[in-house]
């Protein structure tokens, strides 16, 4: 895949946001046959400083800032883990949810057993929280809007799934029937909001959803 099939949405010299394609890694992988990333291509062509801030699972598709120089890495990442950075997701999930908006807090962490798969563990679990919102109400799924408030791996998938209701296309955690109603995960970075880490302007990025 070509830079161009990464689309840049901003760019200055502070940071760059793009949105970044399905089945793309956002930092190489351990083995020698999985270091194609977003980061390694946005550094192979044209943005040799660019640094990564965050990721996003290799399956999920959506809006990521990407820092230009260390002292811009070092101030997006104060600002993720501060919670000064505002994220939201689509996502279609299986079945038909229960009221039009809620809040799942429910502990994960790490199944060595079943890597990369993360597990609930009310003992030794760390704290997530996620609120979602129903947007679309169909007849074997739902259209929802996921806001995560903490920032653990497989939150938003996990969430869902506890609830009954796993992300269609989910090949980790759906069911058969929610595996095969979609051909991929549907699960997509919509917005992203945060102080220019340069200027203090308030910058908001929008980027629908494909599915």
């Amino acid at each position: 895949m070509p830079l161009s099939d990464i689309p840049v949405l901003y760019a200055d010299r502070h940071l760059l946001v793009v949105n970044k394609p399905t089945l793309l890694l956002s930092v190489p992988g351990r083995a020698e046959d999985n270091k194609d990333s977003l980061i390694l291509r946005l550094q192979q062509n044209g943005y040799p400083e660019a640094l990564i801030v965050h990721r996003l699972d290799w399956e999920t598709t959506g809006l990521m800032v990407i820092a230009r120089s260390p002292r811009v890495h070092a101030e997006l990442s104060r600002m993720f883990r501060e919670r000064q950075v505002q994220r939201s997701y689509h996502a279609l999930c299986w079945g038909k949810l229960t009221g039009q908006a809620g809040q799942i807090e429910l502990p994960m962490r790490y199944d060595p057993p079943n890597k990369p798969r993360q597990t609930l563990d009310w003992v030794e679990g760390k704290r997530a929280l996620t609120f979602w919102q129903r947007l679309e109400q169909h007849d074997t799924y739902s259209r929802v809007k996921l806001t995560p408030h903490t920032g653990r791996s497989h939150q938003l998938r996990v969430h869902l799934n506890s609830l009954g209701h796993p992300i269609l296309g989910d090949p980790l955690y759906a069911h058969p029937e929610a595996l095969q109603a979609a051909p991929r995960l549907c699960l997509h970075a919509t917005e992203l909001a945060f102080a220019h880490p340069g200027d203090g302007r308030p910058l908001h990025f929008h980027c629908p959803a494909a599915f």
